[in-house]
């Protein structure tokens, strides 16, 4: 034996995750723990999977009338959503022109945008409209200065923005998700509820645990795990910009199912739940009776913020029982939350801890795989 060999050199957190993705499914384990934990991975995310990406800040119907708006932050990125005068949805910097102080926070309704430093206004279009004690200064022209704007689209009722101006159209980027899954109308379910959160976990293992149902038996015993059967799940290959399982719902749950005077869906499609994961964070439940959905950005590598909402079908929310279907609706989903929440925290703790190693998945957990690829993919070497 070469007393004097030199060491191989550490693996990066990328170069882990090549080399785990690049065996066949099979023969797949679970993520590296340093692509969880690590700050630089964490800032490459930010720099090429979050400012390079469309990130969903909700429904549109959240901003129904003009004024409305709503702020987000995109991998450091402060910015406004909001509904315009002409009644459009769209995105801007949420950074003032003059000193650079943030701008609006929160969610609420204005007629115009005023900085709360030194009361500069803009209209909701971005533009200057006022900007005190300025008239002595030569170089200052208001028709000058104006909110840089951020690309927004409307798609299946559903805000995205990016920060990207290549970036491909979420229409066009998930054509193949609106064939699957166009027949629901998802544009058409009516939102009942919209919070926001912090959880002590990195933000890839809560969406690993929403793209795999292999764990609602037991982590969900106490509310959803009884609709469930894991072999009547199916998890098929996924796409470019998203994948996908679907499971066929027991009569458990009725507002799992279509409502009874739904006569468009037949068959299986009136108790088959979809569980779709939009790269890089927009997980969404989607069955025939109501949607929940969770978007998440890092909040470091071991917190992650949450935007979760939901709400019913149409035929559901126009249900004489609509009011007493909402808070059923409600109480299921904070729990089912909450029990996700104690699942994975835990995770977290136990990938930090220092005897822990990835295990092999599971057939049910092919999402997983294919989205630890899909971040492979998206970090540079």
């Amino acid at each position: 034996m070469n007393q004097h060999a030199v060491p191989a050199p550490a693996l990066s957190p990328i170069e882990e995750l090549r080399a785990n993705t690049a065996r066949p499914f099979e023969q797949a384990t679970a993520m590296p723990k340093s692509v969880y934990t690590s700050p630089d991975f964490l800032a490459q995310e930010q720099a090429h999977i979050f400012a390079r990406e469309w990130l969903c800040a909700g429904r549109a119907d959240a901003l129904p009338e003009p004024g409305d708006y709503l702020t987000m932050q995109i991998a450091g990125e402060p910015v406004i959503v909001l509904r315009d005068r002409e009644g459009h949805l769209r995105a801007l910097s949420n950074v003032c022109r003059h000193r650079m102080s943030v701008l609006l926070e929160g969610r609420g309704r204005a007629r115009t945008i005023t900085c709360p430093y030194h009361a500069w206004t803009y209209n909701l279009d971005g533009t200057l409209r006022g900007a005190p004690a300025m008239t002595l200064n030569e170089g200052f022209c208001k028709t000058d200065i104006a909110l840089p704007q951020i690309r927004c689209e409307v798609w299946a009722g559903w805000i995205m923005v990016s920060l990207n101006p290549e970036a491909p159209p979420p229409s066009e980027a998930l054509a193949d998700l609106d064939a699957l899954i166009g027949h629901l109308h998802m544009e058409d379910y009516v939102e009942s509820f919209r919070e926001e959160f912090n959880w002590a976990t990195n933000w890839k293992v809560l969406a690993e645990n929403f793209m795999e149902s292999y764990h609602l038996p037991v982590c969900h015993e106490g509310t959803i795990g009884n609709t469930v059967d894991l072999m009547k799940m199916t998890c098929p290959e996924g796409h470019a910009a998203f994948n996908y399982h679907y499971i066929t719902k027991n009569d458990a749950l009725d507002l799992t199912l279509a409502h009874p005077s739904n006569t468009t869906l037949k068959g299986d499609e009136r108790r088959t739940t979809w569980l779709i994961s939009v790269y890089p964070s927009l997980l969404i439940t989607l069955t025939p009776g109501y949607f929940w959905y969770l978007c998440l950005t890092p909040d470091g590598p071991g917190r992650v913020n949450v935007l979760y909402g939901g709400g019913l079908a149409p035929d559901w929310a126009a249900d004489p029982a609509a009011e007493g279907h909402f808070t059923r609706l409600k109480a299921l989903l904070d729990a089912v939350n909450m029990e996700d929440k104690g699942c994975v925290e835990r995770v977290y703790r136990g990938l930090s801890a220092g005897l822990s190693a990835p295990g092999p998945l599971s057939h049910l957990e092919r999402p997983n795989f294919e989205f630890a690829r899909w971040i492979a993919s998206r970090i540079p070497a």
